[in-house]
């Protein structure tokens, strides 16, 4: 089947020519966009009321722009395109003045009849090629007005000339196929009225609902290598982490506290035991459930193993020593730079102990999203 007969399957892969050059790019033909950067389009922009549809793509490659897929959530993270030191809404192809009037719309308190269709795709690594990550719509149903659209400040040139750009979060919907009839229908103005409308994206339009495509992992033992960074830009984050406490591991407890709040930010006090004292744990402390005078705190233990990524992983003596030292109702979390070796990953699933394994590819990911650019991962860690 031809590109400009094709559905849009998640996950799918569409190739373009092997010209090596912008011909090879195949969203032209499947939808009727250019073959420009960042945002696509089809209707005049950047108006919501003009633009019919958005083609969005990541190549996920830039560590100061991290873009993010979560498949477990459904939420896609977003950098806008002024990375430049210029104002945040003078970039050539209007970009971040789209994002800022789909935000607006989102939040808007006046129902729209219609919104342009947000189409998210990846690439792949090979030539122009694509895979298609979803249907999405703004926003999520969690985050407020000040959560889902962010300008943030980034410094660039000799001179670090200050800017801002945009940090956005979408909704990918569980829509698993885009039919083609519905996109002919998009081309002609008939998005909404069309009788091949998806379900959950109607629903968001008049209701604002939103459906997320969750996809939770089905494998819970993980193997090293889904443990560790695979991409050079990853493994150098988690390099310098390594570097910069290998030889001081007493400091990377505290480093590994923060890389702890990240993930659960209700995290309250924690104390780190004296290095002659510690019992088997390198922290303990305190973690919020729910809130106000009806909020409990439960108890746990905290471990930090500076381990070389390319060296051996965390084995079952260590985690047999944080094991044994949790005490009635705590849990555990073990936050390492290298890995959880096999045997003890499947000790640990297989008799349930209530262990987090924060790994190598954890700890990038999150700073990645949380923190953001290498510059600003090595000064959030300085900080510490």
């Amino acid at each position: 089947m031809s590109l400009t007969d094709a559905d849009l399957i998640v996950d799918h892969i569409y190739g373009g020519s092997r010209n090596g050059n912008s011909s090879d790019d195949p969203l032209p033909q499947l939808l009727g966009v250019d073959n420009g950067a960042g945002f696509r389009h089809l209707g005049r922009r950047p108006g919501i009321d003009t633009l019919k549809l958005l083609a969005l793509k990541s190549n996920f490659n830039d560590p100061d722009w991290p873009d993010n897929l979560d498949t477990e959530s459904g939420q896609f993270i977003y950098y806008g395109d002024n990375k430049t030191a210029r104002g945040i809404h003078d970039t050539p192809r209007q970009g971040n003045l789209i994002l800022r009037n789909l935000f607006d719309a989102r939040h808007s308190p006046t129902s729209f009849d219609h919104f342009p269709v947000i189409l998210l795709f990846g690439g792949t690594g090979q030539y122009r090629d694509v895979r298609f990550l979803g249907l999405a719509v703004p926003g999520a149903q969690s985050l407020s007005s000040d959560d889902d659209l962010v300008a943030i400040w980034r410094a660039k040139g000799s001179n670090n000339t200050r800017f801002q750009n945009y940090k956005s979060i979408f909704t990918i919907l569980d829509v698993p196929v885009v039919s083609r009839k519905w996109l002919n229908d998009i081309k002609i103005g008939k998005a909404v009225s069309s009788v091949h409308v998806p379900r959950a994206w109607l629903e968001w339009l008049s209701g604002r609902k939103y459906s997320p495509l969750y996809a939770p992992h089905s494998i819970d033992i993980r193997n090293k290598e889904q443990q560790l960074p695979q991409s050079v830009e990853d493994y150098k984050i988690l390099s310098l982490i390594h570097d910069k406490y290998g030889k001081n591991p007493f400091a990377f407890e505290a480093a590994a506290v923060e890389i702890a709040r990240l993930f659960m930010p209700d995290i309250k006090q924690c104390d780190i035991t004296r290095p002659w004292r510690d019992g088997g744990r390198d922290a303990v402390g305190g973690y919020g459930i729910g809130t106000g005078k009806s909020a409990i705190e439960v108890e746990f233990a905290l471990e930090a193993k500076c381990y070389d990524p390319k060296g051996k992983g965390v084995g079952v003596k260590e985690l047999s020593r944080l094991l044994s030292r949790l005490r009635h109702r705590q849990f555990g979390i073990l936050v390492t730079t290298s890995y959880l070796a096999s045997q003890a990953y499947t000790e640990l699933k297989e008799d349930k102990h209530p262990v987090v394994i924060i790994s190598g590819l954890d700890i990038v990911k999150i700073l990645k999203k949380r923190i953001g650019s290498l510059e600003q991962i090595i000064s959030w860690l300085n900080s510490l």
